[in-house]
């Protein structure tokens, strides 16, 4: 098992500082021969990537995509222009790949950053494909993100219901992917920040193993990311681990004025 750390960073806002924290992982998982998927966690963008496309193509279009957004959160601040420019050169590193020559070679993207660029901070949820991103907020686990795929239409014109989704034989068909025949334009969320709130970014490797009660069991049972991410790997992989597996959670939390705010940024291991 990889090791998972959660890292922090504190932001000053008009009203006070918030402490963001996350931990993040990707596994194989126990059936693949390879890792397709990629995460990024840039603070304060966090992706994952879940590449597809015969041979190396998925992994070599998630990877671009993530390099791309990655240098794009270097060079300052994160917004939807900043987004779409990068992905639309990820698309063109895909494109002139010489191992991408799949018509199928893409990869999903899903993620959320923190934006600062406001009078208060906001989050802002990122979506093309069916990754996905899972806010935790009062107790209650609620999907943001909605599915970019076949059996996700069947449930939205009310011809097919969730449980049967599960085990549609169309349920890896996804209708929106960052590659050369897509566009690269995600849907896009904006919420407020909420004291305590919990993302959690993952791929379908991970909602393939686990419910969203499962999602929400261990949220509830680990406070710390590094923590939850472990465990919900840890099931995921103990369920079948059918597909590579990536996973961030990122949280958020007031300080008060008793808080220390001196460390910016603080690494810590969990055991895996």
């Amino acid at each position: 098992m990889p090791e998972v750390v959660t890292s922090s960073r504190v932001v000053t806002t008009g009203t006070g500082s918030v402490e963001v924290r996350w931990a993040e992982v990707t596994h194989q998982g126990r059936r693949r021969e390879n890792n397709q998927d990629a995460v990024l966690s840039a603070f304060p963008l966090f992706v994952v990537a879940d590449g597809m496309g015969g041979h190396i193509g998925g992994e070599i279009a998630s990877s671009r995509t993530v390099e791309r957004l990655s240098a794009a959160v270097d060079r300052g601040t994160v917004s939807p222009e900043v987004i779409e420019d990068a992905l639309e050169r990820a698309v063109d590193d895909i494109a002139s790949h010489s191992e991408t020559t799949d018509d199928g070679t893409g990869t999903t993207v899903t993620g959320v950053y923190l934006d600062l660029t406001g009078d208060e901070p906001t989050w802002v949820t990122l979506n093309i494909g069916d990754s996905r991103v899972y806010l935790l907020r009062d107790g209650a686990l609620a999907q943001v993100t909605t599915d970019h795929s076949v059996v996700q239409e069947l449930i939205a014109a009310g011809r097919l219901s969730p449980e049967e989704a599960e085990n549609h034989p169309y349920g890896n068909v996804i209708t929106r992917a960052v590659g050369p025949s897509d566009g690269v334009v995600p849907d896009y969320v904006r919420l407020e920040v909420v004291d305590g709130d919990r993302f959690v970014v993952c791929s379908d490797g991970l909602t393939k193993e686990l419910t969203d009660y499962g999602i929400l069991h261990f949220l509830l049972q680990h406070h710390d990311p590094a923590a939850a991410v472990d465990a919900m790997l840890e099931a995921a992989l103990e369920n079948g681990g059918r597909d590579n597996v990536s996973i961030i959670v990122v949280g958020a939390r007031f300080l008060s004025a008793d808080d220390d705010t001196a460390t910016v940024e603080i690494s810590s291991p969990v055991a895996s």
